[in-house]
């Protein structure tokens, strides 16, 4: 079977016909030249099936599902809360944190926060499209814009791993099942005052993962690489 995958976001069931929309369509049948017959598979958080093209009307792919390849399992829930940053960068990050099994996507607000909005509609394809490529089943959720206080309030009894330059601390024991939050501060660090609040939280757990300053993208790839390593082990 092709290693092609797309993501579909509504129900999938055995022998189900339904259609692509244009895009996928579009990549199907003009970008990688498939034709009718030739199978792909399409997933989902409720597992990833194997599907045949039926029939391309005026560039509009229909399919038939033929059989389920896998069902979906419970992952571990991972959120990156972050400061935006510049387009290429953050591009870059969202790709990458997917890629390493991010399962929310948590922009925050703070003081020295330079972008103020995002492109949802553009960080959404990134995401989708990085799921496509990473094999993965569960296509991470953006969540809308926060400021930092109201993300801590509403984070009280969250486990939080903050990605702090200013912490001895330097090793990581993950042993609870609940969701974890990885903090990463925004171009030019969180101030004193937004740092002390972050500490005052209940589950912090402050870490510094090098002694150089890293950009906020670096430094969220790597936090999210030494918690899914972590995991691991």
């Amino acid at each position: 079977m092709s290693n092609i995958r797309l993501f579909f976001p509504e129900s999938l069931s055995i022998n189900l016909s339904s259609k692509l929309d244009k895009s996928q369509s579009h990549y199907l049948s003009k970008v990688m030249r498939m034709n009718i017959g030739e199978k792909f598979s399409l997933f989902n958080q409720s597992g990833e099936w194997e599907a045949k093209i039926a029939k391309i009307i005026k560039g509009v792919v229909e399919f038939s599902i033929t059989k389920k390849i896998r069902s979906n399992t419970n992952e571990k829930e991972i959120w990156l809360a972050f400061a935006p940053i510049k387009l290429n960068y953050l591009n870059l990050m969202i790709q990458k944190a997917t890629e390493l099994g991010v399962t929310k996507f948590i922009p925050i607000l703070t003081e020295r926060t330079i972008v103020r909005k995002i492109n949802e509609k553009r960080v959404n394809k990134i995401i989708i499209e990085a799921s496509e490529q990473s094999n993965r089943l569960k296509v991470p959720q953006l969540e809308e814009i926060v400021k930092l206080d109201d993300f801590l309030k509403f984070n009280q009894k969250t486990n939080i791993i903050f990605g702090d330059l200013n912490t001895n601390n330097n090793k990581l024991n993950i042993k609870s099942t609940e969701p974890l939050c990885i903090l990463i501060g925004p171009e030019g660090d969180f101030t004193t005052q937004e740092r002390e609040k972050i500490l005052k939280l209940k589950n912090i757990i402050p870490l510094k993962i090098n002694e150089n300053i890293l950009r906020s993208e670096t430094a969220a790839i790597s936090i999210i690489s030494i918690v899914t390593f972590n995991l691991l082990s």
